[in-house]
């Protein structure tokens, strides 16, 4: 077996040319074993597999940088970097990421999980390098679907002023881009990265610059000329006219091809963008029949393709969808917009029932949120739907675009909360925090899916900027029974007891009655109130409960800091009520990738961990009551 001689970085290189596409076999059904056990992002990577081994064939890790675009693509290049035996552990608490981290190996220069970073921080490492007079080459791996976002136009336009070598490599899994056109593109590109084409260029360049009076402009019309031609022949010379060097396309799959261009494109001294085509999904028939659903995937059986675990109950994308639906057919004015992710947001079901009222903005979240402004501004009802995580980078245009001219966009945040294996460049652990800084932004959270659904009526009705917060996964169908009427700012009260309040807000709502049944059982009486508006929340209901409620607990699934929690210590503490506040929240910090429950455990937000936490406050050990 080819890929156990390769156990460390550079290893790759010993390997014969002739084993190549046997290798690349070996890597792949490595993939799809691991994966099909662990879970993870397979298509992208059954992608890249010969990519990634040219890069480690042609450059020289760790001395040289690959900084990968999102980084879920990064798996063969963890399994050439002596990383082979941690798959075992892929996404799985204290084990291995699915991301770049440079904790892991010094062989990944730059931790990434969001889109469209790769060339900012790559052009960050080459300047850097430059500074500080460091060797190494630096290659930004990125994706066509994250060249919709702007920071990396942002990016492309800066990186053109360098006068050395950067190497972007664009792996375009769709044909987004168009192929060059005819036998010229391909002669124009080999004259590009020939050297004494090059210097031939430059030599013809600085004569005719030196010829009195017409020196120049001879060389402007000659530079004219050439640009208009390749427009005509070289879709891609849009890279070229922001001043970076346009090398391809060039067959993604073909290792030897790619090692020859990467080779050329080490020669040039300024930045160069290698335009490369690959299929996602290459080599597991499923995973290219259908890469939408293999992009992330549970548990497989890797003969069927069918995942191991079934969803049995909906999910709270699959309520919000139908919620949203149904509005929509009673309110023409509702739009839906969302940032490259129909179907992850659930807005896929929107776009084939309204297509003329859908919008999909690429991978441009920031753009969404204006873009969603603008639509409000005209009376529509504009919802954007999008995972937590992701609104954090449209946090200026919250501010700027909607709510300080108050417009009624509703933001529908999945994902809210701890969402599992991706990790902390995923979780939606501090939206609570970030919206509450915003004066006349309104957050909701619902406790179960009857509620979501409600929310969302109320939203379509709602006239200020509004923010609905849901978690991942299956949606809590409990409490059913519990169906006040939604009321601006109003919290609702499940259980009235004496003594003990809790206050919980969204998911936090199952969790609490958990924790309501073990007190119980220690002979202590609970009252449970679902806060469902975390901003503005109930302040006269929190003044009732404390005429007769000597705790209030309140329970979130977000930070600490700037959170829900610390808004009701807050306004305890400036009113002086007689009651003291005990904040249940996630550690201030990022939290790594694992299984909910296990992650869950691990903050001290599961009901044990709570429970165990109110009995220390107030006084109660080994249950028995020593107040």
């Amino acid at each position: 077996m080819i890929l156990k001689k390769i156990n460390m970085e550079n290893d790759i290189k010993r390997i014969p040319r002739e084993d190549y596409d046997s290798l690349a076999a070996e890597i792949r059904e490595f993939l799809i074993d691991k994966i099909s056990r662990t879970g993870g992002h397979l298509a992208s990577n059954l992608g890249v597999v010969e990519l990634t081994m040219a890069m480690h064939i042609v450059f020289d890790l760790p001395k040289d940088k690959i900084v990968w675009d999102v980084g879920h693509q990064s798996y063969t290049h963890k399994l050439l970097t002596g990383r082979r035996d941690d798959f075992e552990t892929l996404r799985c608490y204290g084990g291995m990421s699915g991301f770049p981290k440079r904790r892991e190996s010094e062989c990944d220069s730059f931790d990434t999980g969001h889109s469209s970073t790769s060339i900012s921080a790559g052009l960050g490492i080459v300047r850097g390098n430059e500074i500080l007079n460091k060797d190494g080459m630096v290659i930004s791996v990125i994706g066509d679907g994250a060249l919709t976002g702007g920071m990396a136009y942002e990016a492309l336009n800066n990186a053109a002023q360098l006068k050395r070598n950067f190497i972007i490599i664009l792996n375009d899994n769709n044909m987004s881009i168009s192929e060059n056109v005819g036998g010229i593109s391909r002669y124009l590109d080999k004259l590009r990265v020939d050297k004494s084409y090059n210097d031939f260029k430059d030599e013809i360049e600085n004569t005719l610059n030196r010829v009195p009076m017409v020196g120049e402009s001879l060389v402007r019309q000659l530079k004219k000329t050439k640009s208009s031609l390749k427009q005509l022949l070289i879709p891609g010379m849009f890279f070229e006219d922001m001043g970076i060097t346009y090398l391809g396309p060039v067959d993604g799959h073909n290792v030897n091809q790619l090692i020859s261009i990467m080779k050329e494109a080490k020669k040039l001294n300024q930045p160069v963008l290698i335009h490369v085509l690959t299929k996602k999904g290459k080599g597991y028939l499923p995973a290219e029949r259908h890469p939408d659903v293999f992009h992330g995937v549970g548990p497989f059986d890797k003969e069927t393709g069918k995942l191991k675990k079934k969803k049995e109950k909906p999910d709270y994308t699959d309520v919000f969808s139908l919620a949203l639906v149904k509005e929509a057919e009673k309110n023409k004015k509702i739009v839906a917009i969302t940032a490259a992710m129909p179907d992850g947001t659930g807005l896929k079901r929107f776009k084939e029932s309204f297509p003329e009222r859908f919008f999909d903005v690429g991978i441009a979240e920031g753009h969404a949120v204006t873009f969603a402004a603008g639509l409000a501004s005209t009376g529509l009802k504009p919802f954007v739907a999008i995972y937590s995580s992701f609104l954090q980078r449209g946090f200026d245009q919250i501010i700027h675009d909607v709510c300080i001219q108050n417009l009624p966009v509703i933001f529908a945040v999945d994902r809210a909360g701890l969402v599992g294996s991706d990790g902390e460049t995923h979780h939606g652990v501090f939206d609570i925090s970030y919206m509450n800084l915003i004066p006349n932004l309104n957050i909701m959270a619902p406790k179960n899916k009857y509620e979501l659904a409600a929310s969302i009526q109320f939203a379509s009705e709602f006239n200020a900027p509004l923010a609905i917060r849901y978690p991942r996964g299956e949606a809590f169908d409990g409490l059913k029974e519990y169906r006040l009427p939604i009321e601006f700012g109003k919290c609702e009260v499940i259980y009235k007891e004496r003594g003990i309040a809790i206050l919980a807000v969204g998911s936090m709502v199952e969790t609490a009655i958990e924790v309501r049944e073990i007190l119980k059982k220690k002979g202590l009486y609970v009252s449970l109130v679902n806060a469902r508006f975390i901003k503005p929340f109930d302040e006269a209901a929190i003044m009732e409960l404390s005429k007769d409620h000597d705790y209030l607990i309140t329970m979130e699934e977000n930070v600490l800091n700037g959170g829900f929690g610390q808004s009701v210590l807050g306004y305890a503490a400036s009113v002086g009520l007689d009651m003291e506040v005990i904040n249940i929240a996630l550690p201030n910090g990022y939290i790594e990738h694992g299984n909910v429950d296990t992650l869950k455990k691990a903050g001290n937000i599961d009901a044990a961990s709570i429970v165990k936490k109110i009995e220390i406050k107030i006084g109660i050990e080994n249950g028995n009551d020593i107040i």
